[in-house]
């Protein structure tokens, strides 16, 4: 892949002599010797200064060995990635990203027609964890590890994250009661019920859908208090505070002791699946067959 002559000089400069180094590369100190010899034939230029007490490398060498490294590293990534891209290519199963908060259900429940249309597809479920770093990183990274995964977004979340999404549907914004508060017993929350009433909520600018949701209640006098992000430890503090938290459809099997409570707004936020700009074949063909179930 590249010239092993590089390689070499980098061993003789680390190790500091032509024995050390063949032994290292597990071959002889003439043929060390002939390949650096060689080397600096090549370039005109001196990289090493033979002396009676061993080798000492000249300031070019270092300049050189600098770049040296650098070439063998970049060289080193450029294999690797040219290999996960035809892997990749090559993969006949589409690797699915699931969590509590972001199970794979989306596509259990239109399995058996994307069967019927890519018969030889297979689904690969890779789990994680939700937290905010781990649930970034997989988004900026997606194709690497996981190909797709579903979740809720807008605009600005998928600009922030470097990724694309294929709409699948609207889930409608709920709200979740422990099943301790005064309000489980009611069969519609409406704004009225949560005057002054603590409700726990996605920080502002998480989405704008949201957003406009907690307009909407502030104006009611509702008292919002801030949470980081969608997970378990967010459901887990409105249960250990006995307090209402916002939540969508889809989510009822989240928190046992939490009861999602049909509300009287319409409000709602777009589910999709989240793929990488660059998807390989499959992915993009397996996207465009959800876009296109999606949209009948």
């Amino acid at each position: 892949m590249f010239d092993g002559r590089v390689e070499t000089f980098v061993k003789v400069a680390e190790c500091g002599s032509f024995t050390k180094a063949a032994n290292a590369l597990f071959v002889t100190p003439t043929a060390v010797m002939k390949q650096i010899n060689a080397l600096e034939k090549e370039l005109s230029v001196t990289l090493f200064d033979r002396t009676n007490q061993g080798l000492r490398i000249t300031k070019a060498g270092e300049s050189f060995l600098q770049d040296a490294r650098y070439l063998l590293e970049y060289t080193e990534r450029a294999v690797q990635k040219a290999r996960e891209i035809e892997e990749g290519e090559n993969r006949k199963s589409i690797r699915i990203g699931t969590s509590v908060m972001t199970p794979a259900k989306f596509i259990l429940d239109i399995w058996s027609e994307v069967q019927s249309r890519m018969p030889t597809l297979k689904i690969e479920l890779i789990p994680f964890d939700n937290n905010p770093v781990n649930s970034v990183e997989i988004l900026k990274n997606l194709g690497q590890h996981i190909d797709v995964v579903g979740g809720l977004y807008d605009e600005n979340f998928l600009k922030e994250r470097s990724c694309l999404a294929a709409h699948m549907y609207d889930k409608k914004i709920l709200l979740a009661v422990p099943v301790t508060h005064a309000l489980s017993a009611e069969t519609l929350i409406t704004p009225d019920n949560l005057k002054n009433r603590k409700v726990l909520f996605i920080h502002r600018g998480w989405n704008v859908y949201i957003d406009k949701l907690r307009d909407k209640l502030e104006r009611k006098d509702v008292k919002m208090e801030d949470f980081e992000m969608f997970n378990i430890s967010a459901y887990n503090r409105a249960v250990a505070e006995n307090t209402p938290i916002i939540t969508v459809d889809g989510w009822q099997d989240v928190h046992p002791l939490l009861k999602l409570i049909p509300t009287s707004w319409d409000d709602s936020i777009p589910f999709g699946v989240f793929y990488s700009p660059k998807p390989t074949k499959l992915v993009k063909k397996f996207i465009g067959l959800l876009s296109e179930i999606a949209a009948r």
